[in-house]
């Protein structure tokens, strides 16, 4: 039997400066957890996984020849996007799904998923960020791609995309901006989610480090199927080059987070 990984590293051309991100890619379980008590057709829905973000993702880091890490869990196991300390890394309840192996949960249990997935997943993004730091003698350029639901709690929204941050705008202005310059696509600015949110991927990975970032968030009915993913990895490949192109996304700066003060030792390089 094939040993379960919590992450997949797509290689590439590491002295490129770009590294793509997939928190949600997939929907597996290890065999242990079977289904965590819930009906298969939960594991297709998007409080298992981000739908289409895997194939978008796989098309575009070979378009782009650049390395890419995705995570190799379902987020109902553990949602790697949340900070260790975060109450809502492990969800008892999900869009109204209740998840029957997640509750009652021991602490054992939590660690264990905290140490076997979460950890190794932001390990190998670390691995990868500093693999093309080193290739390329420079900051990377890192863009997280996530996907959200066409409407929420019945009320429909209206973007085709959506580009969330913190403060760090160095990649984000020039992302939205030329997400909307067809004229035919809406772009949500920090909408429909907001992008702080202390201890997540893009926090631990990039804002705290200074690494120019965005995190760019798909609607799941644009990306369903085959012909919607070519179309959006049409639509994404000359941006992201564009970005990737621009020496001022490869130098480090820290920005303050609105999510509240850094780690002691960050707050000090920026006083």
């Amino acid at each position: 039997m094939q040993e379960f990984s919590p992450f997949e590293i797509i290689s590439g051309n590491y002295d490129s400066g770009l590294v793509l991100l997939a928190d949600h890619a997939m929907n597996r379980l290890p065999q242990r957890y079977g289904d965590l008590g819930l009906d298969e057709s939960a594991f297709r829905r998007h409080i298992a996984f981000d739908i289409g973000i895997e194939p978008l993702t796989r098309l575009l880091a070979a378009r782009l020849g650049v390395p890419a890490v995705l995570g190799g869990f379902s987020r109902l196991l553990i949602d790697p996007n949340r900070g260790e300390d975060d109450p809502t890394i492990i969800m008892r309840i999900s869009d109204g799904a209740i998840i029957p192996g997640n509750h009652p949960i021991t602490p054992e249990e939590w660690q264990h998923r905290i140490q076997s997935f979460h950890r190794p997943y932001h390990a190998a993004v670390d691995e990868t960020i500093a693999r093309v730091t080193s290739a390329s003698g420079k900051a990377p350029l890192v863009l997280s791609l996530h996907s959200y639901t066409p409407a929420w709690k019945g009320i429909p929204r209206p973007w085709h995309a959506a580009v969330l941050w913190d403060t760090d705008h160095r990649a984000v202005e020039p992302l939205i901006s030329r997400l909307r310059e067809p004229g035919d696509i809406l772009v949500g600015d920090n909408e429909p989610y907001d992008g702080a949110l202390k201890g997540d991927t893009m926090y631990r990975h990039c804002m705290t480090r200074g690494i120019p970032h965005a995190l760019l968030e798909v609607r799941q009915d644009l990306i369903g199927d085959d012909a919607g993913v070519r179309l959006w990895a049409d639509r994404l490949e000359p941006i992201f080059r564009n970005l990737n192109a621009d020496p001022a996304l490869h130098e480090y700066q820290i920005h303050l987070s609105r999510t509240g003060p850094y780690p002691h030792e960050i707050e000090e390089r920026l006083s």
